[in-house]
């Protein structure tokens, strides 16, 4: 198939450092040219890439400064993909809604794969009035605030099966990997490792709309003797801070649409201790590839059963179910899925055009 996959400009594909949807772009993008599809891919230019690249803008938005509108290079992006939309047999956004109003009005079938959360209130009227553009969800619980949406199917992430291994070091630390915001509870895991006595290693990003968040509930908490901050890593450092974890601990509060972390933990062969929001019991299974709690008191109990869990079962179970190659080929499904669709359409209108 001729595939489109367009990438928001925030990050590169794949990004630098953090970046969550444009990862799993890059992971999509490169299993769809293994299966041995024609695929475009409309990012920044500093993109890697073995598909065609084409480049939007010359550079991840977030890593230059010079950038105060973000909206004009998006803006741009959409113009340029609907101007080649007549080369591709399908187009994938990454977009959110951004492409509801105008891919609607041509003819090339094209889906959106929602990366975000979906519980904001504002929200309701976009599925409300574009509820005929087809989606796709990333998991079944990210789905629950929008019933009317036209839901395609369900694709859970996946990862290149050998980009992350588990590597032969001790495990010392219970691990925080991500983002430090409120909803991530970050100050949740601190107090986890604390009770359990244990240290704990935080590898996460500060975005600037947490800075403030950050300075005045997290920083002091790095200041305990068993915290330990690394700040931001890169896919490179991964594997080793997954592996000498003794688990990932993931204690959201928010209805999280899947957590890349978790799977790249599993993929480490840690085990992950997860709070039962959102994604989470559709991503972890019970017992084999960790523990899924409701609080903290859960979470130190879980800590004292990971003896219970192995490590060589949590990688056997990553392999199972959240490959790239999986995934694509589940896209690929739903891409053939939406072309029928537009081709039965099609002969609809013609039949009463001539009836």
């Amino acid at each position: 198939m001729r595939i489109a996959q367009i990438a928001p400009l925030t990050e590169s594909v794949p990004p630098k450092l953090y970046g969550g949807t444009e990862r799993v772009v890059s992971y999509i993008t490169e299993a769809l040219v293994e299966l041995g599809h024609d695929v475009t891919l409309f990012a920044s230019g500093d993109s890697q890439t073995k598909a065609k690249l084409e480049a939007v803008w010359p550079r991840a938005l977030r890593l230059d400064p010079a950038i105060r509108d973000r909206i004009a290079p998006h803006m741009l992006l959409m113009e340029m993909v609907r101007r080649r939309a007549d080369e591709f047999d399908v187009l994938h956004f990454h977009m959110d809604y951004y492409s509801f109003s105008l891919f609607k009005r041509q003819d090339t079938p094209f889906v959106t794969t929602l990366h975000g959360r979906l519980d904001l209130p504002e929200q309701q009227p976009i599925f409300n009035t574009f509820n005929t553009a087809p989606v796709i969800s990333i998991s079944d619980a990210q789905r629950h605030p929008l019933p009317q949406a036209k839901w395609l199917t369900t694709v859970y992430h996946g990862l290149p099966e050998m980009r992350y291994m588990p590597q032969p070091v001790e495990q010392k630390y219970l691990a925080f990997l991500g983002r430090i915001s409120p909803e991530k509870r970050v100050d949740t895991a601190i107090r986890i490792a604390g009770t359990c006595g244990m240290k704990i290693k935080i590898a996460a990003k500060v975005d600037s709309a947490d800075r403030e968040y950050f300075e005045r509930e997290i920083a002091p908490l790095m200041e305990l003797p068993y915290v330990e901050f690394i700040g931001e890593i890169d896919d490179g450092q991964k594997a080793d801070f997954l592996s000498g974890a003794h688990a990932l601990l993931f204690p959201i509060d928010w209805p999280e649409p899947f957590g890349l972390v978790m799977i790249e933990s599993m993929a480490c062969g840690t085990p992950v201790i997860a709070f039962n929001r959102g994604a989470v019991p559709e991503v972890v299974d019970e017992g084999v590839t960790g523990f899924i709690v409701e609080d903290e008191i859960g979470a130190v109990a879980a800590v004292n059963r990971l003896h219970t869990v192995s490590r060589e079962g949590v990688r056997k179970r990553f392999e199972e179910r959240f490959t790239s190659r999986r995934m694509a080929q589940q896209y690929v499904d739903a891409y053939q899925a939406v072309v029928r669709a537009q081709k039965r359409s099609r002969f609809k209108l013609i039949d009463s055009a001539t009836s």
